[in-house]
């Protein structure tokens, strides 16, 4: 099966084109080597697939038929992500939370909008 349609099957991405894109700027690795989208997969192989800034780590221990529901995901694939990785990511993920403090630097749009609806309302 094709790495693209695979990923898809195994829902990593929601359209297939999108695991095409993926395929084509590098993010997908099929035994530590840059997959192209139409690569075959067999099963045994390893993938490393990039996404939302996390290196998922993935054996293929099955080919699926078509696209399988969630509840059926561990018997085509063995995640072998770190716990690491997924900490690291959360940990970024509360690092740009709190990138800008309140009250600092120039305002947002949602804080422009709440000052205007502010002074509309002393105005009244």
């Amino acid at each position: 099966m094709r790495v693209d349609k695979l990923l898809w099957c195994l829902r990593y991405y929601k359209t297939r084109n999108m695991a095409t894109q993926a395929c084509r700027k590098g993010a997908i690795k099929i035994n530590d080597e840059v997959a192209k989208p139409s690569r075959e997969v067999f099963a045994g192989d390893n993938l490393t697939v990039r996404k939302d800034q996390i290196d998922l780590q993935l054996e293929v221990l099955d080919i699926p038929p078509s696209r399988v529901g969630a509840k059926l995901l561990l018997q085509y694939r063995k995640d072998t992500t770190s716990e690491e990785a997924y900490a690291n990511k959360e940990f970024a993920s509360l690092a740009q939370k709190y990138y800008r403090q309140k009250g600092s630097g120039r305002p947002t749009k949602k804080d422009r909008r709440d000052l205007d609806e502010f002074t509309d309302l002393d105005e009244e």
